[in-house]
């Protein structure tokens, strides 16, 4: 714009020294000198903005040092709430009759001070009319008694704020007040430096030392810019109160007390400051903003589909087989593979083997005499959380997962969930918003049937920064609280409300503790650096803990304990230097479709009474095991991926009882699955399990058990025996499933897959272990090893391609039925001296080896099995030594005979039958987790049973 031939840099530099009535009413000329007033905004707006004695940095006292967005409209905002007082005049004079023709009265000021009108405050106020302004000159001004004040006037201080000190005990009776720029002390006589019952009172720009304030219900207030040195502010039954851009400093107590349901009267500025609140900038995020820490997550869904898997025995590495075993290039043919010795163990092949039950000469066999192919089909595990982690992790690679596992933004989740975004809209009994709590004793108290809204606010260096007591409710929207001595946000005694988008770190104590049935949202929080628990619920207390990022706790990430019963869902629990979650003491949960990955103890921790329910939740990256089920603990953990933990996947205790079905635990470091009987603290745990953590026992601990309510949950279905069910068990490290138990134990329709050791190991099992329609599959040892004095029943498990035998055992009491035990390396079963086993109605073949070797004096009823012929020179059944204790009845053996001949694995079909097997969520993905095996064997031979020449074996 160019006027009268001036450039607009010398328009902007003339306008600059306007005040503000005249820059007004240059923005009304016409649009270009509206936008030219409003290019102003960092030079002539920030001036007028920080030059007004009535108000600070719009950013004080948080960030001071941060610029507004716009000078210009922090100003006008000030401005409009400065003169909310006065909105009742004009109410009055719109409601006295003919006040068309009356007169306006002028304000007046009164001044006092030395050398003015009036020399104190007291008689200055005697001589008051309506809305006058009463100007108090630097000096310190102390009154004897108390002032009470009869009619609405404006008090302000005269120069800069600390110049002018009023000791004195404020009662005001009127409809309205405002006092600025001052120093309040209080008297000899009261702590009480100002009271209101029924009026509205604002305060801008003003100092309150070691003393109270108080509003009552329908009384309202409005405080602005002031600090509050050890000053108490007490609220009960307000309708609406607001404090903003406030400090509270050293207080001994809380510092600001909201007590009591707002009140349902209502004084004449309630609907202005409602008005007011609803004009000022929202501190809720724009929709594609998230204040979150990013994660390097990237997408990495992938469709699993069914694999061939062809292994060639002779002179190649079958791709199921773990990778470990690849040939190095350059090596001999003949050493390509590993040998099994006599105990089931591989052990590297040499030339003077003499394992006494597989010839050695069967592998220098040349290739064109005998080759096997087997061919079936393996389904992995199914996809969870919207992406499965399939592969093997990478040394040194970032965790990636896949996009739907990012957490949502604040404003994402509160427009999925209305009544949340209700709360954070809601204002109601007071709102304390971009204020600064900091080295005091207490923050905020809101008690019986209070209501507070706290945004933005600062609360450090406290003994706790929030407490909702008493069917209380709190709004909490993207405060900071860090370095309380004690826990950050406190609920008890049902206690609610919305706590979202909040930065919650390096307390003392926990983040967030929630006791005696209080039932806050905890929503898109971070909940970081605490000295124990992020999140504590105890004492019957609930909630639902959502969509948060808990990191970095010295405790667990939540620690549930004492009948809590809280929903945890969607969150990301990570870094800690405890367990992820630790139920604990009878506590409860539905814990769902979280990540709780690279903390140092177990991603969840049961113990004690624990009974959570565990679902679809991915458990990865752990330091130690995916899950811990330690002493006592319940529960039932299903549909999870547990996948690329250190130590084992599910670290169970027997006498627990917890009810394990229908995960994916892969690539963890040890087993799988891992089943024991001893007590925490013995040194017999492998890998130092017995130094799980000991977590420490809340202070009022005793005092829960006196106050818990018995509840049934649905979710939870009681058992009596340890379950493991329907999971997918594979890549591990050690065994996919490793039992040391002296309690009964059953293991149902899991698939056990290309597991680094062997797929179930029974070390000790002085009761029944029960192994039930598993698959049990390409191992890189045995299918199953029964250890001495263990008893063990196996019954319609389909057991294929393991590298060592099928099955072997040396329990005094195994039971051995209706299995498929097909195409091991080993022999199909082994049976080591003074083992006791009845092996009934079984199918078995090996490629390589004996159907069934009976080693030494072992005890065996050998009964109505079907046994395939394997190598051409191996028989079909070896016994070393002759034993009177194996018996053998009405056996079938089928050899080679000719070219046609065709072996189906019918009637049954290929076991395990998992159709019917089953339960649960586990049933909708039966197609998906079960292992579809052979069908069909077929043989052809070239020139009958005893030719030299190859032998092609397909099981389709």
């Amino acid at each position: 714009m160019e006027a009268g031939g001036l450039p607009l840099e010398l328009w902007r530099l003339i306008l600059a020294y306007l005040h503000l009535p005249d820059l007004c009413r240059c923005s009304l000329v016409c649009r270009a000198w509206y936008e030219l007033i409003l290019s102003l905004d960092s030079t002539r707006w920030r001036q007028l903005c920080l030059g007004c004695t009535e108000c600070r940095h719009p950013n004080w006292p948080n960030q001071p040092d941060v610029e507004p967005e716009s000078w210009r409209e922090a100003f006008k905002q000030h401005y409009l709430a400065s003169k909310t007082w006065t909105k009742n005049a004009l109410d009055l004079e719109s409601s006295v009759c003919f006040s068309l023709f009356r007169r306006r009265r002028e304000r007046r000021t009164l001044s006092v001070g030395p050398g003015h009108e009036f020399d104190s405050l007291s008689s200055a106020l005697a001589m008051a009319s309506l809305y006058d302004r009463i100007m108090l000159y630097p000096g310190v001004y102390e009154e004897q008694g108390e002032i009470i004040l009869k009619v609405p006037v404006e008090i302000i201080g005269h120069g800069k704020l600390g110049e002018v000190a009023l000791i004195a005990s404020i009662d005001q009776h009127c409809s309205t007040t405002r006092l600025c720029n001052l120093i309040f002390m209080p008297a000899w006589f009261s702590p009480i430096m100002y009271k209101t019952t029924s009026g509205h009172v604002q305060f801008d720009n003003c100092n309150f030392e070691n003393g109270h304030i108080q509003v009552h219900g329908p009384g309202t207030c409005q405080v602005k810019f002031c600090t509050f040195k050890n000053t108490h502010v007490f609220l009960h039954n307000v309708p609406l109160c607001v404090l903003e851009n406030c400090e509270f400093v050293g207080s001994e107590n809380n510092s600001v007390t909201v007590e009591g349901h707002p009140s349902a009267d209502k004084n004449w500025a309630y609907k202005y400051l409602l008005a007011l609140i609803k004009s000022s900038p929202t501190l809720l995020p724009p929709e594609d903003s998230d204040f979150l820490m990013s994660l390097d997550l990237e997408s990495r869904d992938q469709a699993w589909s069914p694999k061939t898997c062809d292994i060639v025995i002779e002179g190649s590495q079958s791709p199921t087989s773990p990778a470990a075993n690849s040939p190095k290039p350059g090596s001999k043919a003949g050493s390509q593979e590993a040998e099994v010795s006599s105990d089931g163990e591989r052990v590297p092949q040499a030339s003077d083997s003499s394992d006494g039950g597989l010839s050695p000469s069967g592998e220098d066999e040349d290739e064109e005499q005998l080759t096997y192919r087997l061919s079936y089909q393996v389904q992995g595990p199914r996809p969870v959380l919207g992406g499965s982690f399939l592969g093997p992790p990478l040394p040194g690679a970032s965790i990636q997962l896949p996009s739907c596992l990012v957490l949502n933004s604040l404003q994402q989740e509160l427009q999925k969930d209305k009544e949340a975004m209700a709360l954070a809209n809601s204002v109601q009994g007071c709102l304390i918003r971009k204020c600064l709590f900091r080295d005091g004793k207490g923050g905020v108290l809101v008690c019986s049937y209070g209501q507070a809204k706290m945004e933005g606010n600062i609360f450090r260096n406290l003994t706790y920064a929030v407490r909702c007591i008493h069917n209380s409710k709190i709004v909490m929207l993207r405060n900071d609280i860090y370095r309380c001595r004690a826990a950050g946000i406190f609920l008890r005694l049902e206690g609610g409300g919305l706590i979202a988008g909040n930065n919650i770190y390096h307390n003392a104590e926990a983040g967030v503790d929630i006791r005696k049935k209080s039932n806050p949202l905890i929503l898109c929080n971070q909940i970081h650096h605490g000295l124990r628990s992020g999140i504590v619920v105890l004492g019957n207390g609930k909630g639902i803990i959502r969509n948060n990022q808990i990191f970095s706790n010295k405790e667990a990430g939540i620690y549930i304990l004492y009948h809590g019963n809280p929903i945890v869902s969607g969150n990301h629990i990570f870094k800690g230097r405890a367990a992820g979650i630790a139920v604990n003491e009878n506590g409860k949960g539905l814990i769902t479709e979280n990540v709780i990955r690279e903390n140092q103890w177990g991603g969840v921790d049961i113990r004690r009474g624990g009974i959570p329910v565990l679902r679809s939740n991915l458990i990865c990256f752990g330091y130690s095991d995916g899950v811990v089920v330690g002493d006592e603990g319940k529960g039932l953990i299903e549909g999870n991926t547990i996948y690329a933990n250190k130590g084992c996947g599910v670290w169970m205790m027997s006498s627990s009882l917890p009810h394990v079905t229908s995960n994916h635990v892969s690539y963890n470091g040890l087993y799988g699955v891992a089943v024991f009987s001893h007590k925490d603290g013995s040194s017999e745990f492998p890998g130092g399990h017995g130094a799980q953590e000991n977590f420490s026992e809340d202070r009022d601990a005793i005092l829960w058990e006196t106050e818990l309510e018995k509840e049934e949950d649905p979710l939870r279905r009681p058992i009596t025996i340890a379950l493991v069910e329907s999971n997918s068990i594979n890549h591990n490290g050690a065994s996919g499933l490793y039992v040391q138990s002296s309690e009964a134990l059953h293991v149902i329709t899991n698939v056990i897959h290309a597991n680094g050791d062997r797929g179930i190991t029974v070390a000790q099992s002085s009761q029944s272990t029960r192994v039930t329609n598993n698959s049990i599959s390409c191992n890189r040892q045995s299918g199953v090893k029964v250890e001495a004095q263990c008893k063990v029943e196996l019954r319609g498990n389909g057991i294929y391609d393991n590298r060592g035998h099928g099955i072997i055992t040396k329990g005094d009491s195994t039971v051995v039925i209706e299995n498929d035990i097909i195409g091991n390396r080993g022999s199909g079963l082994q049976l080591l001296p003074r083992s006791d086993t009845k092996v009934i109605k079984n199918r078995i073949h090996s490629f390589r080896a004996y159907g069934i070797a009976v080693r030494g004096r072992a005890k065996a009823l050998v009964q109505e099995n079907i046994i395939f012929q394997g190598k051409t020179n191996k028989t079909i059944f070896q016994q070393i030594s002759n034993n009177r204790e194996c018996i053998m009845q009405n056996n079938k053996f089928l050899v080679f005979k000719k070219k046609s001949d065709t072996w189906r694995l019918v009637n049954p079909p290929a076991r395990p039958h998992l159709e019917n097997s089953l339960r649960g969520p586990s049933a909708a993905h039966s197609g998906q987790k079960m292992t579809a095996m052979a069908t069909r064997i077929t043989a052809r031979v070239e020139g009958g049973y005893h030719s030299n020449r190859s032998i092609f074996c397909t099981i389709l």
